[in-house]
Parts: structure tokens; sequence; C-alpha cells
């Protein structure tokens, strides 16, 4: 299997192939970061995708390999999310996510609207730390923050994920 910077290199020498194969390789888990920071809505998280690999695709001559890929990947989306946020206001994260019963069940639904219904800055922290498992350096370096901040800003999304589920289950956990 070819590593990513080979890939990058192919790319950036004329190599549509080597894009698409790094587009396959990363796109399914920016996906996941971007659905679930975006609100759980399928076209937003899609278009923000794109736009992640837009803006990629034009700066991986200036990538310098200072982390690996998919974080550098996953900074850009996290950007792009918020950047989306900041324009449409009006469209902010709902509080409930719809989200097909067909595709999870229903304590797994449960899970992701409690999450969707977290502070931006709570989801953003979990979602890359429990779920995608990024460390609290590499999220402090993502998300700008310091170390301390990102592990406080888990701590209470914990405690806030766990009252949104006793709330939904009318259970105290």
């Amino acid at each position: 299997m070819t590593d990513d910077r080979a890939l990058v290199r192919a790319f950036l020498g004329g190599d549509e192939h080597a894009f698409r194969e790094l587009y396959r390789r990363h796109t399914p888990a920016l996906y996941r970061i971007v659905w679930r920071l975006a609100g759980g809505r399928d076209e937003d998280a899609a278009d923000i995708v794109q736009d992640v690999w837009l803006r990629a695709s034009r700066r991986l001559d200036t990538f310098r390999w200072d982390a690996a890929l998919p974080t550098w990947l996953t900074s850009i989306a996290i950007n792009c999310v918020r950047e989306r946020s900041r324009r449409r206001p009006d469209e902010a994260v709902p509080l409930t996510v719809e989200i097909p019963v067909a595709r999870t069940d229903h304590r797994r639904l449960e899970l992701e609207q409690a999450i969707q219904s977290l502070a931006a800055g709570y989801r953003e922290v979990l979602v890359l730390h429990d779920i995608e498992g990024y460390t609290h350096d590499e999220i402090a370096g993502l998300l700008g923050i310091d170390t301390g901040t990102s592990k406080s800003q888990l701590f209470r999304a914990r405690r806030a994920l766990r009252a949104a589920l006793s709330d939904a289950r009318g259970v105290r956990l």
C-alpha cells in the first residue's frame, strides 16, 4: 500500500489517480467528523467535505508533514465547519437531529441527538477525543486551545452528555 507522502508527491506531479486514492482513503473519517460537528445534516456534511478537499488540494504543496495528513485534513474540516456556522448562524445545530431509524438503533439515535445538543466547544472536543481518538495535545493544536482546556471541555462534555442521555431516558445516570 502506498503511503500518504508518496500519494501527495504523485498528485503534486499531476497524477489524478493519486488524488483519488487520497480521497478514497480519508473521506470516510472526514465525513464522520464533519457530520457530527455540522449538526448531523448529510447535505451540509457532504458540502463541507468537498470544501475540505478543495482547500487541501490547493495547499498540499505547502503541507510540511509536521502532523499526519489526516490530522491536517481534520484541522481544515474544523475550520470549514466553523466558517459555515459563522456564515449561517440562523442554521445553528438543531437540538434534535433527524437520523433515519433504519440507519441505527434507538440507543445510537439517542446518543447522536445528545452529542448534537452539546455546545459547539464541548461537541468538538468530545468527537475528536472520544470518537475519533485524538489526544488532548492533538486536539489543542487542532482547535487552537490549551491542553488543559481540552481536558476540561471533555469533562464538561461528558457530564452534559450523561445529563442529556438521562433526560432522554427519564433516568438519572
